[in-house]
Formats: C-alpha cells, sequence, structure tokens
C-alpha cells in the first residue's frame, strides 16, 4: 500500500515482482514520480529495503520485501514564472486543463529554458504546485509534442498528481482514461479501423528520434485508429482518429510512419514524403505550408476527477491551421 503521508512512500514487492530491479520496480509502482528521480534517491540513500538502506538501483527485489522512500522536501523550481496567455478550458483546485497552441514547449528542457508551459503554469497558479516530483513545479502528469495541439491536464496538488499518474501509468484500462488525438495522414489504410500494436524504442543512430524497435528496451506501445476520411481517388490523404491505449513519446508519428501513412507535415518521420506535396490540391498545398507542423491535434481527453471522482470530458475543435488543412482537402 501507498503511505498517504507526502513524505514518505511504502510498498511490499509481489511475488510477480521477484527479481526485478529496484529503480524499475519503484517507477512502477509510483508512476507519479519519474525512475530518473528514484535513482537518485536510491544514490542519496533515501530507500530503504528490510529497513536497511540501499544505495544500488539494480538491487533485486525479492517477494515481500518492505521498500520505504523518503522523499526530501521539494527545492524550488528552478524555471522562472512568465506571463504567457493560456487557453483554459476548465480549472479548479486540483488540476486545470489547458488546449495548448502549437509552437509551445510543455517542459523546459535543452535549447527551451523559457517560454514554456511550465513557465506560464508557474505564473498562473503561484503556490498551489505539486512538488512531488522534487521540485515545486505543476504536475506534469502528460506531455504533447511542441508542434502538436490540443487537451492537456496539469495537476495542481499533490494529491491530484498522483490520481493522474496512475490513471495515465493504466492507459485507460480501467475505464477512467480517454485520449483521442484528430490526424491528417498521407494516403489511407487498406483497412478503414484497425489496431498498431509495434514496441516503441529510441532510435539508434538519431537519440531525438523513436522507432518500432524490437530491442529489449523498447516499450509495449499500442494504437487504435480510424479512417474518417479519404481525400482523392486513390486517396491522397485521409482524416483519422487515433486513440491511444499506451502513451509513449511521438506514438501516433511512429506508428502511422511504421504502416506507412505518416502524419502531413511530419519532417522527423515523413521526410519520404515530402514531394507528395504536388499530389494535393493546391489549395491543400498552400494550406500544408503554412500549417509547417504535423497535422496532429489532441481533440478529446477524459479522466476521472482525482478529488471528486466525477467523470470529466473535454473536447478541442482543431485550431485555424489544421480546420483549414482539412477543409482545403475536402
Amino acid at each position: 500500500m501507498m503511505s498517504p503521508s507526502l513524505d514518505h512512500l511504502e510498498a511490499a514487492v509481489p511475488p510477480e515482482a521477484a527479481g526485478e530491479r529496484l529503480d524499475r520496480f519503484l517507477s512502477h509502482r509510483f508512476p507519479e514520480v519519474s525512475r530518473a528521480r528514484f535513482q537518485t534517491l536510491i544514490a542519496n540513500g533515501c530507500v530503504d529495503v528490510e529497513g536497511a538502506p540501499v544505495t544500488e538501483a539494480r538491487r533485486k527485489m525479492k517477494a515481500e520485501d518492505h521498500v520505504t522512500v523518503r522523499l526530501p522536501p521539494p527545492v524550488p523550481a528552478e524555471p522562472l514564472p512568465e506571463a504567457i496567455d493560456l487557453t483554459i478550458v476548465y480549472e479548479d483546485d486540483a488540476l486545470i486543463v489547458i488546449d495548448k497552441p502549437a509552437g509551445l514547449v510543455v517542459h523546459p528542457a535543452a535549447g527551451h529554458d523559457s517560454g514554456t508551459l511550465v513557465n506560464a503554469l508557474l505564473a498562473h497558479c503561484g503556490d498551489s504546485l505539486s512538488g512531488i516530483g522534487g521540485v515545486k513545479r505543476p504536475g506534469i502528469v502528460h506531455r504533447l509534442d511542441k508542434d502538436t495541439s490540443g487537451l492537456l491536464v496539469v495537476a495542481k496538488t499533490d494529491q491530484a498528481h498522483k490520481s493522474l499518474s496512475e490513471q495515465f501509468a493504466a492507459h485507460g484500462r480501467d475505464g477512467r482514461l480517454e485520449r483521442a488525438y484528430i490526424a491528417v495522414a498521407w494516403g489511407a489504410p487498406e483497412r478503414r479501423r484497425g489496431t498498431i500494436d509495434a514496441p516503441i524504442g529510441r532510435h539508434g543512430v538519431s537519440r531525438e528520434k523513436m522507432t518500432v524497435s524490437r530491442s529489449p528496451q523498447a516499450r509495449v506501445a499500442i494504437t487504435h485508429y480510424d479512417v474518417e476520411q479519404s481525400f482523392g481517388t486513390p486517396p491522397v490523404a485521409s482524416l483519422i482518429t487515433c486513440r491511444l491505449e499506451t502513451g509513449r513519446t511521438h506514438q501516433i508519428r511512429v506508428h502511422m510512419a511504421h504502416i506507412g501513412h505518416p502524419l502531413l507535415g511530419d519532417e522527423t518521420y515523413g521526410k519520404g514524403f515530402k514531394t507528395a506535396i504536388h499530389k494535393l490540391p493546391e489549395g491543400a498545398q498552400v494550406a500544408l505550408r503554412a500549417l509547417s507542423r504535423q497535422a496532429l491535434h489532441a481533440a478529446v481527453l477524459g479522466f476521472e476527477h482525482p478529488v471528486s471522482g466525477e467523470p470529466m470530458s473535454f473536447e478541442s475543435d482543431p485550431p485555424p491551421d489544421l480546420a483549414a488543412l482539412i477543409s482545403a482537402l475536402s
């Protein structure tokens, strides 16, 4: 059981987790805390197994081992608050739902140390922030690529962070979470409805890219799709709804490219289709150049409210640049 205290976590190792690395076991058991964060806590002597400190993340677990993690007080966030306009779809004391525009980075990283969603939320939320990730900052429980627009929920409290993280870790298998995306892809899949079940891992050469992989490090990735409309005969492009059963980095973009139908405007996974723009109607060519990003929008987001337990559901129409492309294709 997870301790209700916010300064420590406790868990007993079930038989099926015997032999698993300590850091991996903890990241699976408590998805609201990253594996990297657990590795740091282990190295700093903040994790006990059977009452004794353990400093090796690779320590193999035994069935019924009792693990305790001491969480140090969160340090001040490195990102600075910035007054950035946000489209707020819903907000209460526990969480905030944002309709993210394309071009907005979710979290500061190399090359993007300011002007991010986190910077905006630090300014908007003030002191009401989740600190379970190790710093006082909004609880980012899922992300959208910089150039993907659409709905994103952020936790404002530790309780909300834990609950939402658990829901995203379950990937909707418990019926609480729903995520649907609108995509415009090159061509059209032969089957109008299907499931792409292909593990995703880091690209062997380009570390910025993901790829379908059978390596031990690749993670299970499942995408369900429905072709809503095809454009042209034979189809030069199609409007597709994608629903995620897992949430891997670049998942929809990688999976659609894997089946031979990368997204329009995707410079990373659809380079081979760059010259296909001349197959589009003239108005669609203009709209695609104006889009200048992958044609992907997070249109539906549903989850269980972390405090009330009430089912929450939100929808977002495609932004003007993507709507113009779809209209031109139609």
